[in-house]
């Protein structure tokens, strides 16, 4: 009875976890993006750096962009700090946007403020 009732157990989680492995897939990487080139000019009006990536908020050409920036270690390697990210500033943002049409989302490589670079993957050709 015991291993019947552990066999049925694996038999209903496999696609179960199947089912969450996709749903990471669709997110996270690049997978979601176009390969096609993209740029954003706007202003910081909301930003969360942390785990598992940062994001910003930026207001450009009257809408609002949601752009997922690097996680904590690369951000950092970047230069990108709470304090060059803070509200109302302007960024351009150099990266692929969403492949769903309509989505204002956005995966940044590499951001300029106030004229500096900040290269979130150096080495990287698009």
């Amino acid at each position: 009875m015991r291993s019947f009732f552990l066999a049925a157990m694996l038999a209903l989680s496999l696609p179960l976890a199947g089912a969450f492995a996709d749903l990471a897939r669709a997110h996270h990487g690049w997978g979601w993006a176009t390969d096609e080139e993209f740029q954003l000019t706007g202003t910081i009006t909301g930003k969360r750096l942390g785990n598992p990536h940062g994001e910003l908020t930026l207001q450009a050409d009257e809408a609002e962009w949601l752009v997922e920036i690097g996680q904590p270690w690369r951000n950092e390697r970047a230069g990108l700090t709470e304090d060059v990210l803070a509200n109302g500033t302007e960024v351009t943002v150099h990266g692929h946007r969403s492949a769903r049409q309509g989505e204002r989302l956005m995966k940044a490589e590499r951001l300029v403020i106030a004229g500096k670079e900040y290269d979130l993957y150096p080495g990287r050709t698009s």
